[in-house]
């Protein structure tokens, strides 16, 4: 019987598996501590927290922060940020991914949740001008007082006041524009608490309008990142009426969109960036916080660089709406 104990190559066979085993085996070993290392990373650099911004005896409104991993003593730059959903209904939380890859690319984000005061009523063309407005001041005044809030505790997230950026989707975008333009001391609901001439620093929206025009003043603009289908029926994307209405409706109420103040901010010579989607409706109000996050950090990014800019991006579709006509760069 022959003994492979002491066979040369079956001591050589067995030496070359004990040798792939020890490889593999510290293989695994790396890859298992790199993972954990990334995966610290990913917790230490996505910290989000809940707080509370604003609370009496009906009313607790909260706001998510997401903070990314800095230096020790270096400011961030903060985006405060407002969900869309005709003021009654959303939820801070949808926004997750904006939230994560801002904070990825070193800047804060405030979420935050505001009085759906439309909860229950019609926001249509059935329903109430003044509660319309009504509906956007109170989430104005909800913005405002969350801005306040965080500058208050600046120092305690380490936040650049100096550097606060505002954003949201449709409603959110209207709360957006307002809470830049409109007279804080006469639309505020609450108390008076932000900064004597506080401005923020740039606006990002999707899908939204302003109800006056001319509260765009040269000393008043601000940088904007704007993007808006060119048949949107929910909220014009030029001067018209919200949801389409007819001017003997109840609801009507006139609004400027995106495209009429991109126009309002080329003839001031300020700093504009306008996305329009061809064909497209209110389905795109969201594109800048999903598919076209990189156009925010660029933009955000070159207002803090002092870049100077005026451009207009048109992305074509086969759509074909009841305004493309109006529009020769769409056809």
């Amino acid at each position: 019987m022959r003994s492979y104990l002491c066979d040369p190559s079956f001591l050589r066979m067995t030496s070359l598996r004990l040798k792939f085993a020890r490889l593999k085996h510290n293989a695994m070993k790396k890859l298992l501590l790199l993972f954990i290392a990334l995966t610290l990373n990913s917790v230490q650099a996505q910290e989000v927290k809940t707080l509370t911004y604003f609370q009496n005896d009906t009313l607790k409104l909260d706001l998510d922060l997401y903070l990314p991993k800095k230096k020790a003593g270096e400011k961030i730059p903060l985006i405060m940020f407002a969900f869309g959903g005709g003021f009654s209904g959303g939820e801070r939380t949808s926004e997750k991914d904006f939230g994560k890859f801002m904070d990825q690319n070193g800047y804060a984000v405030a979420s935050i949740s505001y009085s759906l005061y439309m909860k229950g009523k019609d926001f249509g063309c059935k329903g109430t001008l003044t509660e319309k407005i009504k509906a956007i001041q109170i989430g104005v005044s909800d913005m405002w007082q969350a801005t306040a809030f965080l500058i208050e505790n600046a120092d305690k997230y380490n936040l650049d006041t100096s550097k606060i950026f505002i954003s949201g989707i449709s409603a959110g975008a209207e709360i957006g524009f307002h809470a830049s333009f409109w007279d804080y001391k006469l639309m505020n609901l609450y108390k008076s608490n932000l900064p004597e001439n506080f401005k923020y620093k740039g606006f990002i929206g999707g899908s939204g309008a302003i109800q006056d025009i001319n509260l765009i003043t040269k000393e008043k603009a601000i940088p904007m990142l704007l993007a808006h289908g060119n048949n949107d029926d929910t909220v014009p994307y030029a001067a018209g009426s919200h949801r389409s209405c007819p001017t003997n409706a109840s609801g009507w109420l006139i609004l400027f969109g995106s495209y009429a103040v991109y126009n309002q901010m080329n003839d001031l010579h300020k700093d504009i960036e306008l996305i329009t989607f061809c064909g497209g409706g209110h389905e795109f109000s969201g594109y800048l916080f999903h598919e076209g996050q990189k156009y925010v950090l660029d933009f955000v990014n070159d207002v803090l660089n002092g870049k100077k800019f005026q451009s207009h991006l048109i992305v074509p579709s086969n759509k074909k709406g009841k305004d493309s006509g109006k529009y020769l760069f769409c056809e």
